[in-house]
């Protein structure tokens, strides 16, 4: 199982935005690009991402798609 995938559920660790539940869209190179309920999409540091168990499947979902699923 890899702990940083497309559509895994996270605890941002640090940052502008630490504490909010983020959620994994896509990657550029080995950073994953993250979004939220108040995080814009942008790359984050992993270092900064605390991974949950909870997966979603998605496909290029917008934002208001993220705000449901992170809602739940």
């Amino acid at each position: 199982m890899a702990l940083l995938e497309i559509g895994r559920i996270c605890f941002k660790r640090s940052g502008k935005n630490a504490g909010e539940k983020v959620i994994i869209v896509g990657f550029e190179g080995k950073q994953p690009i993250i979004e939220g309920i108040k995080a814009k999409r942008k790359k984050c540091n992993p270092r900064h991402l605390f991974p949950t168990v909870e997966k979603k499947e998605i496909s290029n979902p917008s934002k208001e798609e993220i705000i449901k699923i992170l809602k739940e």
